[in-house]
């Protein structure tokens, strides 16, 4: 299975976790974000932009996962009332911390907060598995000048 990242270019040629938290993991923990396609991966990044646009200096990581690794998924109706919330990350990462820590599967599959109906995949670079996920091409993200014009206005 092939999953998407967007990333700077400075951190494109390696699959980097900082360890920062995020909706579906605590500090500490390092995981990988990646999305289903181009596309999600994409808007995933965007809105996370804060007026700061791709204007280059972007890059899409093309990421393969063999399909013989297990993934665990956490579907939308597992979820409390809320969890799509930007601000509050408190519904989903004690279930996303859970699989890191219990480390059955190296690959978490949960809904995109996002766009519904839409699956992320989170990436555990922690499990003994990990070394079978692959960066297997980077290549340039040249989105409509006009997305640039959009991010610039909420600065």
């Amino acid at each position: 299975m092939l999953v998407y990242r967007i990333v700077h270019k400075a951190y494109s040629n390696t699959l980097f976790a900082p360890g920062i938290s995020g909706r579906w993991n605590g500090k500490g923990r390092k995981v990988v974000y990646t999305a289903e396609s181009v596309p999600l991966a994409f808007l995933e990044n965007m809105i996370r932009r804060k007026g700061v646009g791709f204007n280059g200096d972007f890059k899409i990581m093309i990421i393969e996962i063999p399909n013989t690794l297990g993934i665990t998924e956490i579907k939308e109706t597992d979820l409390k009332k809320g969890w799509r919330d930007f601000k509050d990350y408190s519904k989903c990462q004690p279930l996303g911390n859970a699989w890191y820590d219990k480390s059955d599967t190296p690959v978490l599959k949960v809904p995109s907060a996002v766009l519904p109906g839409n699956f992320n995949y989170v990436l555990n670079t922690m499990h003994p598995h990990y070394a079978q996920i692959a960066l297997i091409e980077t290549t340039n993200l040249v989105p409509d000048e006009r997305i640039e014009d959009i991010l610039k206005r909420y600065r």
